[in-house]
């Protein structure tokens, strides 16, 4: 048998085997091109999610520490006025009470509950907002009322009404305070 009657039997010929082989590797390029793309994509979508893990990663950290450092703030606000009232109880006592005998035993029990108070604010992190003689700030200062003020810069705070605290760097209350104005 000869070629031709190998073709006629149809049995492809040489050049048409070629084309076919041609066919078949263009179409493997293009299968080959397009699952690089697509591997590519993958890889993008990968490091897009490691990204995006390690965002959720971090922001739960920040609010875990956030939460374990501030967890005391509601019963921080609660325990301020009890510190109020042991500073009003202070205030309250005239010089002539604190020298009577009977009563020593009452004051030095109320300055003693008021420092271990606020040995215990210390150690919580908790601190006054510092405003007597400061400029307003209406971050930790809240204006209740103008005094005329004749030595003071107005908008100077000259009197705290309650104090304000912080803690650590989230204020828990603000101050409550009288401004000086320029006199009339």
């Amino acid at each position: 048998m000869t070629d031709e009657t190998f073709q006629a039997a149809g049995e492809p010929s040489n050049e048409a085997a070629e084309a076919a082989a041609a066919g078949t590797t263009a179409e493997l390029e293009a299968k080959i091109a397009a699952l690089q793309s697509e591997l590519e994509a993958q890889k993008q979508e990968v490091l897009y999610a490691r990204a995006e893990t390690q965002n959720v990663r971090r922001r739960l950290e920040k609010d875990i520490a956030d939460a374990r450092a501030y967890a005391s703030t509601s019963f921080a606000r609660d325990i301020l006025s009890v510190a109020d009232n042991l500073s009003r109880a202070l205030d309250s006592i005239s010089a002539e009470l604190r020298e009577d005998e009977k009563l020593k035993p009452l004051v030095a029990g109320i300055e003693a509950t008021t420092r271990e108070l606020d040995k215990v604010f210390n150690l919580n992190s908790i601190q006054k907002v510092a405003a007597h003689g400061l400029p307003l700030d209406p971050n930790q200062h809240q204006a209740m009322i103008e005094i005329p003020h004749a030595e003071a810069e107005p908008g100077t705070v000259v009197q705290v009404l309650q104090h304000g605290y912080t803690i650590k760097d989230r204020l828990l209350r603000p101050a409550m305070v009288a401004v000086a104005k320029k006199p009339d």
